[in-house]
């Protein structure tokens, strides 16, 4: 398959990258991605809710009274559920939350997800720029000259870059990874998808091995 490639200014350059079709014109599979982004929404969640139980309870030990000649229901502490103050019945408690997934289901799911960005013509290839100075405008500024600036933006690295980070990690709605460990969630969540032409070899390493 062949990708446009643009300047950071949003020009076309004139020329095209070759991009593998069984990264990029693969039969997607949305079960697939399904359960990655699944795996990954879940293995976020803390699970350290928690609620007391009457033995969790402070106080109550002593008897509330005797067991007989009240005339009222007998009771051995006041710490029981069905007493106001006392312990939670059935409730919450820690729980660990985790799902795996093999490395090949996840390696299809990301590959499904390029497809489909490819498909839906939502990808545009970078040349490859870097930045002199850590300013947010010229991280807008390519942005701007992409029609992007307000849309779900998600920018692929070769490597990892401070500058870069620093410099777009206040933009609303944009984010950047780099292209070896971006999941499938983060390329399934943006509307446009934008590729450094060096995150193209890292991808392939990946997801070709």
């Amino acid at each position: 398959m062949e990708l446009e490639v643009y300047t950071k200014e949003g020009t076309a350059t004139g020329r095209t990258i070759d991009v593998p079709d069984q990264l990029f014109a693969a039969e997607p599979n949305e079960h697939a991605i399904y359960l990655a982004v699944k795996a990954q929404n879940t293995n976020l969640r803390q699970g350290t809710r928690a609620t007391k139980g009457r033995s969790f309870v402070s106080g109550g030990g002593k008897k509330p009274w005797k067991q007989k000649g009240r005339g009222t229901a007998r009771a051995g502490s006041s710490r029981s559920p069905i007493w106001r103050g006392g312990g939670t019945l059935h409730g919450p408690l820690p729980q660990e939350f985790h799902l795996s997934l093999p490395k090949k289901v996840k390696k299809i799911a990301r590959i499904s997800a390029l497809s489909m960005k490819a498909r839906a013509e939502q990808i545009r290839i970078l040349e490859n720029f870097t930045l002199d100075e850590a300013k947010t405008k010229h991280v807008a500024s390519v942005l701007k000259g992409f029609n992007v600036l307000n849309e779900k933006t998600l920018l692929l690295l070769p490597e990892y870059d401070q500058r870069m980070l620093v410099a777009g990690r206040n933009i609303k709605n944009f984010k950047m990874a780099m292209a070896a460990d971006a999941s499938t969630y983060d390329l399934m969540d943006c509307k446009t998808l934008l590729i450094m032409e060096g995150a193209i070899e890292k991808l392939k390493d990946v997801l070709e091995s």
